[in-house]
């Protein structure tokens, strides 16, 4: 006789809501957390993360030497001194990172192995419906104002081209996004594509264990090579002064000489370009700097990373590590051929390659039930979009500290947030004036401007900017930190319903 089936007892329906659900527990969402917390002490807030722990790029990049290409006085939040070395590592980083986590117990909001798979917006109710998956389950909230945190590119799995002849290839490809735990490198020819930070990090990290490395790279990049220390730091430390005070002081210095960069690196990019030359000549002779490190492009259209003690530039120097500037024809058994003729033979070929950009986190946004094309829509500032109701999108700096932009936006959402609640608004949206319904729309990024390939592959994905500062992500700090505080919250290009 069979046994009578147990009826078990249904898993509860209920949904949870909150005032604001932010996606993603990287350096931008750990950012807007504190800020939320800290301003809007009234609102209830979720932070849905899809990896097992915090920390975004600095989780799920584990390649040998993974470090920051910008300072950390400007890269760490404005409210959390920086101690250290100016240029951090990945584990440095998410010390500090924990560090603001159990320092403001921001833990008790953040839900790990969250992965959100749709958004819909519903206009009848003004709130979202995040629907998400938690180990193959579905996992349901409502919101009433979505907060995205989740970066720009896809944390699975990075860019690599297809290049013929790869099948071929008898030893590993590797992507340094996917970099494999244990891979042994000791004694093994290595070939790394690339020239950019990764690149330009990975080289002498491992420079030391390899038979030989090589820097493959179809055209050179701008590097600054330099002390991995803050003189000034250094100084107001031994002078015993508050962390606090040193950690606003050296951040002022740096953002004003940043500025100073930047601007000159329009006005007199020729003098620019000489001088970070300069920097490479000074560990390596002049042949080796006209044929591998003289970039053809104008200083800052594209992110220049900082070389700490200039040791990718050692590594060549002692003949630890070769750089080859040269485009690929095809893979091979052995190796690489290249359209010169040489073949370059390898055991591990790295390609560092870029990233694979992805729109808000390639989740399925509906608006009143309708698919959301992102790229129908026209940008606000870089953060918020026509025809999408509340919500807000961190989109960071190249230029300078993507970080920076957290702090800004932080506040911005932070003010609009309490804006609604005087006004006893439950939605808001960005829309096109009556003098911006015949302005000029193009690309996100003006590419005379900035254009590095991950940006100019994917593009078409993007929102729109018009030919309005409002209507741009300007990509300068400098201007947007004046900017953004002064946004006039009835203005008509907010529209509250």
């Amino acid at each position: 006789m069979a046994e009578a089936a147990v009826l078990e007892k249904p898993a509860s329906t209920k949904i949870e809501h909150f005032d604001v659900l932010i996606v993603g527990a990287g350096i931008s969402g750990v950012g807007a957390a504190y800020h939320l917390l800290e301003q809007c002490p009234d609102k209830s807030f979720v932070i849905l993360e899809s990896q097992e722990s915090f920390g975004g790029t600095w989780l799920t990049h584990k390649y040998p030497g993974i470090r920051s290409d910008s300072d950390l006085y400007t890269f760490g939040y404005r409210f959390k001194p920086w101690t250290t070395a100016p240029i951090a590592s990945a584990a440095e980083i998410l010390k500090y990172m924990n560090a603001v986590i159990e320092e403001n117990q921001l833990g008790k909001h953040i839900r790990y192995g969250h992965k959100v798979m749709k958004a819909s917006w519903s206009s009848k109710d003004n709130q979202w419906t995040i629907q998400a998956e938690r180990n193959g389950e579905p996992v349901t909230i409502t919101a009433n104002f979505l907060w995205m945190c989740q970066g720009y590119y896809r944390h699975s799995e990075g860019y690599t081209p297809e290049w013929e002849g790869m099948d071929d290839f008898k030893g590993q490809i590797i992507h340094p996004q996917t970099w494999p735990e244990g891979l042994d490198v000791k004694g093994k020819k290595v070939v790394v594509i690339g020239s950019g930070a990764t690149a330009a990090t990975l080289v002498p990290a491992i420079a030391d264990q390899v038979e030989h490395i090589t820097l493959l790279q179809r055209s050179p990049t701008y590097f600054i090579p330099g002390r991995n220390a803050n003189e000034l730091a250094d100084i107001l430390r031994e002078l015993e002064v508050d962390e606090n005070w040193i950690h606003e002081i050296v951040r002022r210095k740096i953002l004003h000489d940043q500025a100073v960069f930047t601007r000159r690196s329009f006005e007199e990019p020729d003098v620019v370009k000489e001088e970070l030359l300069a920097g490479v000549r000074a560990f390596l002779p002049e042949e080796t700097v006209q044929e591998h490190f003289m970039p053809r492009y104008r200083p800052w259209r594209q992110r220049i990373a900082f070389i700490p003690d200039g040791d990718l530039f050692q590594a060549a120097r002692a003949g630890k590590a070769s750089v080859v500037t040269d485009e690929i024809e095809r893979f091979t058994e052995k190796g690489i051929l290249l359209k010169s003729g040489k073949e370059l033979e390898a055991d591990i070929i790295v390609t560092a390659t870029g990233f694979n950009l992805n729109v808000l986190g390639d989740i399925d946004f509906a608006i009143d039930d309708k698919p959301l094309d992102f790229s129908k829509s026209v940008t606000y500032r870089g953060m918020m979009f026509t025809g999408v109701p509340n919500m807000v999108w961190i989109f960071g700096y190249f230029r300078a500290s993507w970080t920076l932009r957290v702090d800004l936006i932080a506040d911005f959402v932070c003010r609009l947030l309490k804006h609604m609640g005087d006004k006893q608004a439950k939605r808001v949206e960005v829309a096109l004036r009556d003098e911006d319904k015949d302005m000029q729309l193009s690309s996100w990024i003006d590419p005379e401007n900035f254009n590095p390939g991950y940006l100019m592959r994917n593009m078409h994905l993007l929102p729109q900017r018009g030919d309005k500062p409002e209507w741009q992500h300007t990509q300068d700090y400098w201007a947007e930190k004046k900017t953004l505080p002064e946004i006039d919250l009835d203005d008509p290009v907010f529209v509250y319903n």
